[in-house]
């Protein structure tokens, strides 16, 4: 059977992190690319919000 593994993004010291994906239009190709990113929870809104 397989294991499963679980990951979770908080620390030792409290603080909570998510994991950010967002979808990108390639400038060169003009199809879609994904980034992601590890932010601090209390900071999603504000990385959503920017371009």
């Amino acid at each position: 059977m397989a294991k499963k593994v679980v990951a979770t993004l908080k620390t030792a010291t409290g603080k909570s992190y998510a994991k950010v994906i967002r979808m990108q239009r390639s400038p060169k190709t003009n199809a879609y690319m994904f980034k992601e990113e590890i932010v601090p929870s209390d900071s999603v809104q504000e990385y959503l919000k920017k371009k």
